[in-house]
């Protein structure tokens, strides 16, 4: 059985998206979707009226940036299913029952993967290659390819949205969103979309200085979620550059010229790498261990429901 449009909502965050928020809207309420969430970003070009003729609720976020409006926008949604995506017309509608049908079938977490198959002029060569890096650096990083982790098309169920715990206030948000996602082990399907060009709106990102944003707060959320790589990298670089410094001063010895502060200083760092990197696999143990105790409550929580619903 489908889901119902009245238990979805759909969720959108914007920010000057006035030449693109009624249609989306519009199309979205022909679909038969009456519960439609405008979260604003203090919009300086009517996006908030327009989206208020067109039939939305719509709120302005307290705070600045697209994770702040997103986190706010999660607080207020009491339909048991979210649709999310922006509000710059990029994304179809028509794709909005593909991607609720996952959670139907038991999906936590849905991603719409614009990287398969998007729109000619969509993406620059630059922002698709830049994507297909922080891809592969979240999989390293994290343990999962989800194809396309920057994605603001997602759906949701309320359920897994409580199991999130998201801090992020710009467009770091879907980044953290997939960490969340993975550290709790959630079931994510990743469904291809269509991405289309930008209809004449001006892009908010800034390829270099966010994609710098993104990956740093990949590897800065990898010390909860993968500690073996975050201390393990550390601990690489100052292995290595203890090693190469140690061949230098090897190299000088052989010249008949001491250098006794640069081996103090090689056996420093090669010291500290190693200790570092302990302290990776020694989260990476207790990390293990927690995942599995949580598992093991996770068992015992569903079997005392069963119980429950037994006895009821």
């Amino acid at each position: 059985m489908a889901i119902e449009r009245e238990d979805v909502c759909i969720l959108i965050p914007t920010l000057n998206e006035v030449l693109t928020i009624t249609p989306l809207i519009q199309d979205f309420r022909e679909m038969g979707f009456d519960h439609i969430f405008v979260i604003d970003g203090n919009s300086t070009d009517g996006t908030v009226q327009a989206a208020e003729a067109a039939g939305a609720r719509v709120v302005r976020q307290s705070g600045k940036g697209k994770g702040t409006a997103i986190i706010e926008a999660f607080s207020l949604i009491e339909e048991p299913y979210i649709l999310m995506l922006d509000g710059d017309g990029t994304y179809a509608p028509s794709d909005a029952d593909r991607m609720l049908a996952p959670l139907d079938e038991g999906a936590d977490h849905v991603i719409g993967d614009r990287l398969t198959a998007c729109d000619e002029g969509a993406l620059t060569r630059l922002n698709h290659f830049g994507n297909h890096v922080i891809n592969v650096l979240f999989k390293w990083a994290h343990g999962a390819y989800l194809q396309d982790i920057l994605s603001g098309y997602r759906a949701f169920t309320q359920e897994s949205l409580e199991r999130l715990n998201l801090k992020e206030t710009g467009f770091e948000i879907e980044t953290e969103i997939a960490v969340e996602v993975v550290r709790n082990d959630l079931k994510v399907v990743v469904i291809p979309v269509s991405y289309c060009e930008r209809p004449g709106t001006p892009t908010k990102l800034h390829p270099f200085r966010d994609g710098y944003k993104i990956i740093r707060t990949i590897y800065r959320l990898a010390k909860v979620a993968n500690p073996l790589f975050y201390f393990g990298l550390i601990g690489m670089l100052l292995t290595v550059a203890g090693g190469l410094l140690g061949v230098y001063v090897v190299y000088e010895w052989f010249q008949n010229i001491e250098r006794i502060p640069m081996t103090i200083l090689t056996v420093l760092l090669i010291m500290a790498g190693l200790m570092i990197t302990m302290f990776g696999l020694l989260g990476d143990l207790f990390l293990a261990f927690h995942r599995e105790t949580t598992q093991e409550l996770k068992k015992v929580r569903e079997e005392l429901e069963k119980l429950k619903r037994k006895m009821e």
